[in-house]
């Protein structure tokens, strides 16, 4: 921890008040350079970004002289995915990032802990274009993307079967899931099943191992290169189909987007979609946070608390 001037928000920036934040897996990648095609960003030999943290929920407490949509005094939430910054009490935001007024009912902690991974499990969603009456598994299902994933993609329409570890069950069938796997348990690519899609959403499973399952014309998505580095390579292959009805597999490509935060705001509103958090640590503690996040072990969010 260290202290530093108030940063000053430009002209097109407001400056936040940081409430609340969470150390996610976009957080660790950069931290340590993984996968080392981020280093390019996050700096080829150390980190360039001192202070890390893309999700925030907090309090306006100032705006440059061109920002419009919003007022000092707004309670907001959203995720600065290009600039981080949000591990301390004070961070610039553009007013056209992915920010948004916080649900009024929604605590800072829970609203801190939307953003990244709904918006990452919407964008493998909409690679694979989930609708209605599909039949969708979601593998993973109770790390922070898998659990958005299971809620929007009920939201869709889509019968979702949800893989997770045997203490995540009861969590991941809360969330709306039509079957839940245990791994741990056998075997979860089950003779018989077929699904229209089907989302890693911790980058760890072979596509062979899961293929028995996809139907033809369906679609496996990745949020991570997966084991050996295979789902590019596989992305690339599959892009044209040599003939018609061949699977295909996507590692989508993530844009952030203040309307995908309004979009989350009303479902929110609505009782639609609900935040899962495992633990919450003091800011001072974000080692102990980070160390827990990269133990791979966490249900759906860790959160920072910033302020009371």
């Amino acid at each position: 921890m260290a202290d530093e001037p108030d940063p000053v928000p430009a002209e097109d920036e407001v400056l936040v008040r940081v409430r609340a934040t969470t150390v996610n897996r976009t957080d660790c990648g950069f931290r340590q350079g993984r996968p080392r095609v981020v280093r390019f960003v996050s700096g080829l030999r150390r980190p360039q970004r001192p202070v890390l943290g893309s999700e925030l929920a907090g309090v306006v407490e100032a705006a440059g002289p061109a920002v419009t949509g919003f007022r000092v005094g707004d309670e907001v939430f959203g995720v600065n995915s290009d600039r981080f910054g949000a591990h301390a009490e004070l961070v610039r935001v553009r007013q056209s990032a992915p920010l948004a007024l916080k649900p009024a009912a929604m605590p800072f902690d829970e609203a801190a802990a939307v953003c990244d991974g709904a918006i990452l499990a919407l964008t493998c969603l909409r690679w694979a274009g989930v609708r209605a009456g599909q039949r969708i598994m979601i593998y993973g299902a109770s790390g922070a993307i898998g659990t958005a994933a299971v809620q929007l993609a009920k939201h869709l329409g889509a019968a979702v079967t949800a893989v997770c570890n045997t203490r995540n069950v009861e969590v991941v069938r809360s969330l709306g899931a039509d079957d839940v796997i245990d791994y741990t348990a056998g075997e979860f690519v089950r003779e018989g099943d077929e699904y229209d899609v089907v989302v890693d959403a911790v980058g760890k499973i072979a596509f062979w191992r899961i293929r028995p399952v996809l139907r033809r014309g369906g679609r496996f998505v990745s949020t991570d290169f997966g084991p050996k580095g295979q789902v590019p390579i596989l992305a690339a292959l599959t892009a044209i189909p040599s003939r018609l009805g061949t699977r295909r597999v996507s590692l989508p490509i993530p844009r952030y987007r203040q309307k995908d935060v309004l979009f989350l705001k009303d479902l929110i509103e609505a009782g639609a979609y609900r935040a899962v958090i495992d633990r919450r640590y003091p800011l001072d503690e974000v080692v102990e946070a980070t160390r827990y996040v990269e133990s791979e072990q966490k249900t759906g969010n860790v959160v920072l608390v910033v302020g009371g």
